[in-house]
Parts: structure tokens; sequence; C-alpha cells
């Protein structure tokens, strides 16, 4: 089998930054092409509703629905789909639900308020979605783990109904899908997919009801329909491939670490697995691992050509630097596999998630640690975070001026209100002075 050859770069060498930069790089340029079919299918969906959602799922996914009322599961069907599961997978699920929701629970917003000298009372009123829209990938993509973790924040969140869109091609569903939609606690399911689902989801059909927010991944044709859907619903994010990168000081066994690389790329092969270390010869370890460990691997082709086509190794010459150079990559996972892993997440700013100490597997985020494996891709953790409750709440300003308050105020935004020449807005504050 073919080697590994992970590209090396070196803190310290004068082009690092540029080096660097094209390893990170990411072409996420939209495809005309798939622009104008997906363009094309959301008009459709909006001008023919139910018919239109009928017509490409039977194209799409080779069924052989009448009407568009077939395609909404039964609620007993999703109790089916659980009671059956083995009771390992049944016992799995269940643990990594109540962790998730245990976790989610932590990130709920209240409501405040406080009361000025003048009796005005100013605060902030908290309220959850009326209607959430979770795409789940059906078919051979099916991650019920990503059920749990769009679903359950919602939940918790205290949105009014779930609607859940999944695939179903062949008419072939996933047990496991279907059981954590039901523990996730999901009002409604549809056995429909692709850019008709989020079209469907962001408009509404006569059968399927138009939501305020869509979260959940999916293939090319659902990321850019949630684009361009994007302002009719909110978006939970577009999401990149796959990312890992973990900074270790060289005292962690080669193999495991050989092993969280391989569980970011083997994902796809755009996934992206960078390590980062104060020892050359550390890496000479990890790059003897990788290929000893690649042949036993089922998705080995895949991996190698993640990690040949966007991997890295990173020669530090210390900790701090590490942190420097993850703050740059601004990864979707992080692991900090040192000896005292709270000291260099002091210095991190710049991460998904960040996973601490040489026994936190990445893999434990993206199933039942509890925090959420949702996480912003490709150099976005700069300013964004993880889904949670909050993406499922909106906060709404409260101000309540009491007489005295709004003489004094009055006075003031008279004085703005006339500086910008908008008279109007002037003279209504000057009614209560």
């Amino acid at each position: 089998m073919t080697a590994i050859n992970m590209l090396r770069l070196d803190n310290s060498s004068p082009d690092f930054e540029r080096d660097l930069q094209q390893r990170l790089a990411w072409d996420a340029s939209d495809d005309l092409d798939i622009h104008q079919r997906v363009l094309e299918i959301i008009s459709n969906v909006r001008k023919s509703g139910d018919q239109a959602l009928v017509d490409y799922t039977n194209r799409f996914d080779r069924t052989a629905f009448k009407t568009a009322a077939e395609l909404e599961l039964s609620p007993a069907a999703l109790k089916q789909a659980w009671d059956s599961l083995p009771e390992a997978q049944a016992q799995a699920l269940q643990v990594a639900a109540d962790r998730v929701r245990s976790y989610a629970e932590h990130q709920k917003m209240q409501s405040w308020q406080f009361t000025e000298a003048d009796g005005t009372v100013l605060g902030q009123k908290v309220t959850p979605l009326d209607k959430a829209g979770l795409y789940v990938p059906g078919g051979k993509a099916a991650y019920p783990s990503s059920v749990l973790m769009n679903a359950i924040p919602a939940k918790v969140a205290g949105v009014g109904e779930l609607i859940m869109v999944v695939p179903t091609p062949d008419s072939e569903t996933n047990a496991m899908v279907l059981a954590a939609a039901y523990i996730a606690g999901v009002d409604r399911i549809f056995t429909v997919g692709g850019a008709q689902a989020v079209a469907a989801l962001a408009y509404g059909t006569e059968t399927i009801p138009a939501v305020d927010k869509i979260v959940g991944p999916g293939n090319i044709y659902v990321a850019t329909a949630k684009k361009l859907v994007f302002g009719q619903v909110g978006i939970d994010m577009i999401a990149g491939p796959s990312e890992i990168l973990i900074i270790c000081d060289g005292q962690t066994h080669p193999d495991w670490i050989a092993m969280d690389l391989f569980s970011q790329a083997e994902h796809d092969e755009n996934a992206q697995s960078i390590l980062i270390s104060d020892s050359a010869e550390f890496l000479d370890q990890v790059a003897a691992s990788i290929n000893k460990l690649l042949p036993e691997m089922e998705r080995a082709d895949i991996i190698r050509a993640s990690m040949t086509g966007r991997g890295a190794f990173i020669k530090v010459a210390n900790l701090s630097e590490a942190a420097e150079v993850a703050n740059r990559i601004a990864p979707e996972h992080l692991e900090l596999s040192v000896a005292d892993p709270e000291a260099l997440a002091a210095q991190i700013r710049n991460a998904g998630a960040i996973f601490m100490g040489r026994y936190t597997a990445e893999a434990l985020g993206d199933y039942c640690a509890g925090p959420n494996h949702v996480l912003p891709t490709s150099s976005t953790a700069r300013y964004s975070s993880p889904l949670g409750v909050y993406d499922f709440q909106k906060r709404s300003s409260l101000i309540n001026c009491s007489a005295a308050g709004a003489s004094e105020l009055g006075k003031i935004a008279s004085v703005l209100a006339r500086g910008e020449s908008l008279t109007a807005h002037a003279r209504s504050a000057e009614y209560r002075i």
C-alpha cells in the first residue's frame, strides 16, 4: 500500500505563513450549474408546492409516492424504530441523548430587566423560535448522532414545533435515525430530501409548514439551497470539510495521535488533519504510526487522499508557538494532547471545540461527550460558535419609560433627531417632555 507522505512545515521558516495559507485554502466557490439547478428547484416548490415535492422525491430517490401526505412518517413508525433497536444501540443512543440534553440545559438564556432611578425599566425578553426545520442526510450517509445534536438543543430551547426532513432513497429508512428522532422529541418527519426539502421548509407547501430556521448537514445541493433561502429563514451555518488540529508535546502514544488524525480524514478527501508539535522526533514517530495503521482502515483510500492533499505536520519551537499557529488556523476541532491542557487552553482564542488532555479523543465529542458536534469550519471559529440552545432562541429588547424618564430621554432624543433632520422623530419625543 502506498505510504502517506505528510506535508511538513516549520514555523521558523520565512515562507511558513505563505505555505500554511496554501495548505488551508479551500475552494468553496459556487458551482454555477448547481446554483442554477437549485434555484429552479426552489422556484418549482414555491410555485407547485406538494406536487413538486412528490415529483422531485420520486425522481431523485426512486420512490413511488402519489400524494404528499404519504411523505410524512407517523409517530407510531418512530416509536416502532426505537422499540426494535438492539439493546446496545438503544442504550448508546439514550446515554448520548441524555448527555447532550444535560449540557444544553446549561446554555439556556434567560430574560432579564432592571429599573433605573426614575422608574424606567429596561431589559431583554428571550423567546424560543415557533418552528424549526432539521435536515438529516439519508441513504448511505445516515447520522443518528446528528439528529441528537440538532434536535435536542431546539427542544431544550422550547421550540414550538420541530420538523425533520430526511430522504429515503429506494424507500429505505434508517432505524437508528428514526429512533434518534423519537427520543430527541422531533414533532413531525417527512421523507423528502435535497434542495426541494430545504425549499419546502423555507416557503411551506400544502403539507409541510414553513419554519423560522433550518439546521442540519447535507450535500452540495442542500448547502446551496440553504444559502439561497437565507433571509426568508435563518440557517445554522454553511459547513465546509471536517477538520482536526492536534497540538502534542510528544508524550502521547503516536498510534493514538495517528488514529485521531484518521478520525477526521476518513470523512472525505477534502477533510483536513494537522498535527503541531515541538518535537521533530515525535512527528517522525506519528508518520510511522500513520503508515503502520493505514492498511487496517476500511476507508484507507479516502484517508490517504485527505492527508496527502490537505494534511500537514507543523514543527514549532514551543507550545506557545503552537497556540499562536492554532489561533491563526481557527480549527473546527482542536486536541490539546499535552501535560497541562488547562494552561495551553488559556492561550487559545479561536476553535470550535477544544478537547483537553491525552485521553480526550475528538470522536467522543462527535457522539456522546455532551457539547454539540455542529461546529464552525474553514476558520470561521474566528467569529462563530458551535450550534447550541441559543441558536433556537431570540432576544427582544424591553423599554418601559416612566413619565420622568420619557421627559429626560425626550430632550436627548430631540437634539439628536434634529441633528439628523428627522423632525417627526424629534417631535414624537418632545410630546412626552
